[in-house]
């Protein structure tokens, strides 16, 4: 993980905003970005996939480009589903490892392969602060997807509570548990509705060290629940705090919304943490293409530590 150091500031300072960098991956390579694009391997299969903010012009010639083994088209709005054109043939799905953990990864209509390589990033903080646990930790995982962020937390020991509307995403995640070799591990997993799982967790008593959102931008539980990230994310920040234990280890959130910046991340950690003091980051999630060196921004995040 490549950052600088977050430090604490007075009332006065303005936010410091951070770009963050995972560390290099032996089974992922963001090759080039460019024309609203950008070029991946994964594993042994390079893809093509759209990116919005990749407005500049590529670095490879269309020769690198015409090698990609699969490339995905919309076909409606950009967010929606759209369709992976196969030059040459891709399997349903294959195994990816990084840093101790196996999983896997898919063609899906969204785009999406079941991984973020740029959430690694911060899989170092969360394993710095569960180590720091003087009891077995507990760790709530919500808008969890396929299950990384939630296995990393398990290999470090903790009591895990795994929180996804979708139950093709869950048993997901349940398989990369076991192609981790992780099936000892406490894992709670829950499909449903994010908003009213925290709200009957609350009225449990339940508790947790460490909370990690992943938020979409919009979404529908299990019963066609609305989610829309603008108009809840302060009711749900508010909300994860009321689940925090007396002395919590940490909260991350990862956002991919275009129109949230990681400022206002900051601002929104700033208000609801403010009673448990500790250390606020808040910046970008950033990969960098081999063919350039240039670097890419793929989310905001905001970070509380206790620390």
């Amino acid at each position: 993980m490549q950052d600088a150091a977050p430090t604490r500031r007075s009332e006065s300072e303005p936010a410091c905003i951070h770009l963050r960098l995972p560390s290099p991956w032996a089974d992922y390579e963001l090759i080039d970005t460019g024309d609203g694009q950008k070029l991946e391997r994964f594993g042994r299969y390079q893809l093509i996939r759209p990116e919005t903010q990749a407005i500049w012009s590529p670095a490879l010639p269309s020769s690198a480009w015409e090698q990609a083994d699969a490339l995905f088209q919309r076909s409606r709005g950009e967010d929606g589903p759209g369709t992976w054109v196969q030059r040459r043939q891709v399997p349903e799905q294959w195994s990816l490892q990084h840093d101790g953990l196996a999983f896997w990864v898919r063609l899906t209509p969204f785009r999406h392969t079941g991984v973020f390589p740029e959430h690694s990033a911060h899989w170092p903080w969360m394993r710095k602060q569960l180590a720091r646990a003087t009891r077995t930790p507990s760790v709530l995982v919500l808008f969890g997807y396929t299950g990384l962020q939630t296995l990393v937390a398990a290999q470090m020991g903790a009591q895990v509570c795994h929180v996804d509307a979708s139950r093709p995403a869950t048993r997901w995640a349940q398989a990369n548990q076991k192609q981790a070799g992780l099936e000892h591990c406490s894992i709670r997993w829950i499909v449903d509705d994010v908003g009213k799982f925290v709200q009957r967790e609350i009225r449990r008593g339940s508790r947790y060290d460490m909370i990690l959102l992943d938020p979409p931008v919009f979404g529908r539980g299990p019963k066609g629940e609305i989610w829309r990230l603008h108009e809840s994310l302060q009711w749900l920040m508010h909300t994860c705090v009321s689940l925090l234990s007396e002395q919590p280890l940490g909260l991350l959130m990862h956002t991919y919304a275009t129109n949230l910046s990681s400022l206002t991340l900051h601002n929104v950690l700033a208000t609801t943490m403010q009673p448990y003091g500790g250390t606020i980051t808040a910046g970008e999630l950033v990969l960098t293409d081999t063919a350039a060196r240039r670097p890419l921004s793929q989310a905001a995040y905001g970070c509380w530590s206790r620390d």
